[in-house]
């Protein structure tokens, strides 16, 4: 490890902003795929279901009022 450290900061100033912005592209890969996969796992607990039914309950509300008044100035 000290080796490559050592490489590394013998290298140029545009070789190691290469090198860090390929590191950083590689975890954003990887923390974007563990958020999706979490995401996969939240949304099929059926808790978390029940939740989202339920907020989504006053939209829907909404939603009827507005249907009904335009359905009355007809």
């Amino acid at each position: 490890m000290k080796k490559i450290i050592h490489n590394i900061r013998q290298q140029p100033e545009e070789v190691k902003r290469h090198i860090l912005h390929t590191f950083i592209l590689f975890f954003a890969i990887i923390l974007f795929f563990l958020w999706i996969y979490s995401l996969g796992k939240n949304f099929t607990n059926t808790d978390t279901q029940a939740k989202i039914s339920q907020d989504l309950q006053p939209l829907s509300i909404l939603k009827d009022s507005i249907t009904n008044g335009f359905n009355n100035l007809k």
